[in-house]
């Protein structure tokens, strides 16, 4: 875990550092084991002064890029079934629509037909004849 300073020389005098594979390794699981709160608490203790140092490290090294993929392993034919399975929902779907709009005509003739026969109260009827046809209704 060595950390090696060298001097530029020339415009800006600014000191490069290089780290070893090792130390950032170190680094890098520190963090993602949950040592440090965010990435400026990592910086502060190693001294690391790049911004966007310890974020290269987690990228190349880290764990957390795997984590944010799916993955998704299928047999030759479950994508065929999968496809398959979702006709038959969008079929069921239309199927169940169009059962409940035949329930909503059925309650309406039912409505009807009983206001033309004389009967007020359409669900006491029902009730009376068991939901069974009656001549009249």
């Amino acid at each position: 875990m060595k950390r090696l300073e060298l001097r530029k020389g020339g415009v800006g005098n600014g000191v490069v550092k290089r780290y070893s594979e090792a130390f950032k390794l170190q680094v890098v699981r520190e963090y993602e084991a949950g040592e440090y709160e965010n990435l400026a608490g990592v910086r502060r203790k190693y001294g690391i002064t790049g911004a966007g140092t310890v974020e290269r490290w987690l990228k190349r090294y880290g764990k957390a890029h795997l984590m944010k993929k799916v993955i998704r392993v299928e047999s030759p034919g479950e994508g065929d079934r999968l496809k398959e399975l979702e006709r038959e929902v969008k079929r069921l779907k239309e199927a169940l629509g169009e059962a409940h709009l035949d329930l909503l005509l059925e309650k309406e003739y039912v409505r009807i037909a009983c206001r033309r026969a004389g009967v007020e109260d359409v669900e006491e009827f029902k009730k009376k004849h068991g939901g069974k046809p009656s001549p009249g209704c």
